[in-house]
């Protein structure tokens, strides 16, 4: 009976073991969405260099949400620019760039921008004449990837 029963033991404990592999995989290949900033959001004078470390990898079908207030009195009106290249990134250069987001678009719920291609995302506010992308702020790189363990 000791030797059934630990063959039982062994078998439910292989069992078990197999399954949690499967569901950690499988919990690790789901898209992401990820607010911008965490819960402080996109606002002007901000490092999202290290912003973008600390939420790396971004991977394929991930979804960023940009949220920010409204221009008022008291906010720095905000926007983003999806920029066309490394170029354009590192010189704050706008010509070419994608208006994703207007001053007023960030409100609310935000808005979202799926990383559904394996290319660099550059992304940057203009607001200011562009002093803060200039300073290094309030811009970011997202590289996605192939999610490792997909099916």
């Amino acid at each position: 009976m000791d030797a059934t029963c630990s063959r039982t033991t062994r078998s439910f404990a292989q069992g078990v073991l197999v399954f949690l592999v499967i569901t950690c995989v499988a919990a690790g290949s789901q898209p992401r969405n990820i607010l911008v900033g965490d819960s402080q959001g996109w606002l002007a004078g901000t490092n999202y260099t290290e912003w973008a470390i600390q939420n790396s990898p971004f991977h394929i079908n991930d979804t960023l949400v940009f949220k920010y207030p409204p221009p008022g009195n008291s906010t720095v009106a905000q926007s983003v620019y999806l920029l066309p290249n490394l170029w354009n990134y590192i010189t704050c250069e706008f010509r070419g760039a994608k208006l994703l987001g207007s001053a007023t678009e960030g409100a609310g719920e935000g808005f979202k921008v799926e990383l559904n291609q394996p290319r660099p995302y550059y992304f940057a506010s203009a607001e200011g004449n562009a002093y803060d992308c200039i300073a290094g702020l309030t811009k970011f790189v997202a590289v996605p990837s192939t999610r490792s363990g997909s099916f």
